[in-house]
């Protein structure tokens, strides 16, 4: 099988979509499944044995990180040269909207992959006004493909709501042998300041208002024999450093590799605000590593946290509910310690493989109902 991959962020960007498209990249080479990826310009020419296209983009203003991919000539002509099987669209914004135009008029079968709620973003821009354009745009785009692939239950189940359709749920893998309570480093824990006694609590992701990481202040203020580590960046983060001026926090900016593997791991439990994130491939992470796990009761930490056996819940956007959670699991270390066990386990039945064996399941499927004659 021969797949082409569109999208609007790769290396050296770090998140959740990267780490799928790179994972899906590796077994399309490990297979022998020849593979071209379209990603926007300054990633690297290849990755896993596939040719990667540059695409320009212009920076999102509100957002530094995310460069939009506009429309532009050259598409049509690479995808004619490749001659894929499928093409699969992962999480579209801008180029979305041209993209299943030049896929069809090609004749080829395509898909996308749902990965951010971008309407819930407008809420945290002061763009409140647009949540329903831009959830009717999403709707519209992912409409015009063959499967929408949603990452959890509850993002399923929303778009649905709102009249996305022919969607299915396809979850995301993690390396738990890269995420491993085995690189515990006591060295790294003196490091971050942490004395003998206290709990260390870690964040990990983008530091940006939809993150909710503006909770993170008031949720520790009178926690007790507690540090906090930020692992990330993002333009939250000037205000949030003044905001936890004097408290036991330390921002250690992106880590990644061992050096990430070693944060987690070195941490005793994770906390994860955001009520907005379509799965959290973070909390695999911190599970996999043996953490026990805070998470707002929403998107996809409904389908990887199970409430006091993996992890706990607190109300979205409380952040005393938040400080409730985290005091329960500093008070209770043994109890704190089963449940990190317990999400090792439950990582280790979401290896990378079977998920991606899952993706070609889904891509075989939507081949098959395309007739051999309506292909390049």
């Amino acid at each position: 099988m021969r797949v082409a991959l569109i999208c609007e962020t790769f290396l050296p960007n770090v998140n959740g979509v990267v780490t799928t498209l790179c994972r899906i990249l590796e077994y399309l080479q490990a297979e022998g499944y020849p593979a071209l990826l379209f990603a926007p310009r300054g990633a690297p020419d290849t990755y896993a044995g596939a040719e990667i296209v540059p695409l320009h983009g212009v920076t999102f203003p509100p957002y530094p990180e995310i460069r939009v991919t506009l429309p532009q000539p050259g598409v049509s002509a690479h995808l004619q040269r490749f001659r894929p099987d499928i093409v699969h669209l992962v999480g579209p914004v801008i180029y979305g909207a041209l993209a299943p135009a030049v896929v069809e008029g090609l004749r080829l079968p395509i898909i996308s992959s749902y990965h951010t709620d971008f309407g819930a973003y407008t809420r945290h821009y002061g763009m409140g006004g647009l949540h329903g354009l831009v959830n009717f745009y999403l709707r519209w785009m992912h409409n015009r493909t063959r499967i929408t692939l949603c990452p959890s239950t509850a993002t399923l189940n929303s778009l649905r709501a709102q009249g996305f359709r022919r969607l299915k749920v396809w979850g995301r893998g993690v390396d738990t042998e890269r995420f491993h309570p085995m690189h515990r480093s006591e060295a790294w824990r003196a490091a971050m300041g942490v004395r003998p006694g206290e709990t260390l609590l870690v964040y990990v992701g983008r530091l940006a208002k939809e993150k909710r990481v503006d909770l993170l202040p008031e949720a520790l203020r009178g926690l007790d024999n507690v540090r906090m580590v930020l692992v990330g960046d993002g333009p939250a983060r000037i205000e949030l450093q003044q905001q936890m001026q004097g408290m036991p926090v330390r921002f250690v900016g992106y880590l990644k590799g061992q050096e990430l593997a070693t944060a987690y791991a070195s941490s005793d439990v994770f906390v994860f605000p955001s009520d907005t994130d379509t799965f959290g491939q973070v909390i695999q992470e911190a599970m996999a590593s043996g953490l026990a796990v805070v998470g707002a009761r929403s998107g996809g930490t409904l389908d990887l946290v199970q409430p006091h056996v993996t992890g706990c819940m607190f109300v979205p956007g409380v952040a005393t509910d938040l400080r409730t959670q985290l005091r329960y699991l500093v008070n209770n270390p043994d109890h704190r310690a089963a449940i990190g066990q317990a999400g090792r386990a439950a990582a280790e039945r979401r290896s990378w493989p079977s998920v991606i064996a899952e993706l070609m399941g889904y891509y075989r499927h939507v081949v098959r109902r395309s007739p051999r004659s309506t292909r390049v």
